[in-house]
Order: structure tokens, then C-alpha cells, then sequence
């Protein structure tokens, strides 16, 4: 695997209310890309894509035959409350016809700030007439944790872009809340709506968890939030 350093070199800076860059080049058979969002499809919709801080960045390099390879770190660990973070991962992506289309890969999550182990997740996917649907399986240190994802691209009738994501989480060890109930698994999901207004993005995002109330100090899944939620975002690209 690459060391962080390399890593760090390739990572460009964006705040929370920048859209994500992409710098791109061909070397002969391949594609490199530096961005601050992941460049892979799979990746940003079923791994962790997530920025918890304002720098955040990844590097791609893919073939002509389908292999790609890259880092993404969603976190440099430069504040106290984060840690870096660093996914790398590699996958064959291939399209059959010019409606059909699939993909697999696996990623592998590195955490060199903390004394925990590393963890792997597998994914898969199916591109069908513009709709993208996957799903990953990981099996981590102390639980096991699967998604279903789906983007439907834009909902002519909506005019918004609409991605569905549904996860499930397993623990191995039961998490005991203060009257000894134990949380063994839960399930979460989340609904994006996406449309661009004026030159600004605008996302709708309703997420929610089966944990409730005091079982909520057991989460920790793929939302930011463990109760019902709706966050409403508006980005807009300085350059």
C-alpha cells in the first residue's frame, strides 16, 4: 500500500461549502485523477465518502481495460475531535453495452493515528440505463456491516437527482445502555435529493436509524445522526 505521505502530496483543500474539484490527465493507457471527492462511482456511493474535516482529498488511476487504483482520505486528522484516515482500493469496472454496465472492488481502511486494526469491504454494482445500484460487505473488527445503494440520476418528473441508501450492522459483543438493555444490531437509511439552482448544488438529505431514544449511544453507522434527520445543503464552486 502507498504510503500516507504520498497520499497527503496528492490532497487538495476544500471547505464545506466548495463543490468538489477534479484535476485530470491521460498517461498513455491510463487516466490520473486528483480530486476532493472520490472518483469512483462505487466508492462514493457505498464506501465511506464522507468529509469530517474541511481537507479532504483522493488520487485515481485507472486503464483503459477497466482496472482502476486509488487513495482517498476523508479526514487528515488535523483537528482534535479526527484522525487521518486513508482508503485505498482497487476494483475492474467495465461497461457491456451503452446501457449496461457493472463493476467490483474491494477497499482497504487505514487508520495509522489510532492502535486498531485495519478493515476490508468488498462491493459490487450494476449501471442499467443511467441507474446506478450496489452493494458492500464488510467484515470488521468486532461487526459486520452490509449496504444496498441506488441513484436513480434525475427523476424527469422531480427534476432532482434521487439516491437511496440502506444499511445493516451487526455487533459482535452486545452494547448495554443504562436500564441493561443490549443493542445488538440495528439498521439505517438515508434519501438524497439533488438539484442544481442558479450555479449552487442543493441537496435534501433525510436519514434515520431503527435505534431510538437512550439506544442511540450504541450508533454508529453510516449516518451523521442517529435520530430522524433532515439536512438541507447548498454548495457552490469558487472556481
Amino acid at each position: 500500500m502507498l504510503k500516507p505521505s504520498l497520499f497527503m502530496i496528492a490532497t487538495l483543500m476544500a471547505s464545506d461549502n466548495v463543490s468538489a474539484q477534479l484535476l485530470q490527465r491521460d498517461l498513455a493507457d491510463y487516466n490520473l485523477q486528483f480530486g476532493t471527492s472520490p472518483a469512483r462511482s462505487m466508492a462514493q456511493g457505498l464506501v465511506k465518502p464522507a468529509s469530517t474535516e474541511s481537507v479532504h482529498g483522493g488520487v485515481d488511476l485507472s486503464s483503459d481495460s477497466g482496472w482502476y487504483f486509488g487513495q482517498w482520505a476523508p479526514s487528515m486528522g488535523l483537528t482534535a475531535s479526527t484522525n487521518l484516515e486513508i482508503d485505498t482500493y482497487t476494483g475492474f469496472k467495465r461497461s457491456l453495452t451503452g446501457n449496461l454496465g457493472y463493476e467490483v472492488g474491494v477497499i482497504h481502511y487505514t487508520f495509522p493515528d489510532l492502535a486498531t486494526n485495519d478493515s476490508h469491504e468488498v462491493y459490487a454494482g450494476l449501471t442499467l440505463l443511467g441507474n446506478r445500484f450496489g452493494a458492500a460487505f464488510s467484515d470488521d473488527p468486532g461487526r459486520r456491516d452490509s449496504t444496498l445503494f441506488a441513484d436513480f440520476g434525475t427523476v424527469p418528473m422531480l427534476d432532482f437527482g434521487v439516491r437511496m441508501k440502506v444499511g445493516s450492522h451487526q455487533l459482535d459483543t452486545p452494547y448495554t445502555i443504562g436500564d441493561d438493555t443490549e443493542v445488538r444490531g440495528f439498521s439505517d437509511w438515508s434519501v438524497q435529493l439533488s438539484r442544481a439552482f442558479m450555479g449552487v448544488d442543493l441537496n435534501f438529505i433525510y436519514s434515520d436509524s431503527s435505534l431510538r431514544g437512550p439506544e442511540c449511544v450504541a450508533y454508529s453507522g453510516q449516518n451523521s445522526w442517529c435520530d430522524s434527520t433532515v439536512v438541507i445543503q447548498a454548495q457552490r464552486a469558487l472556481f
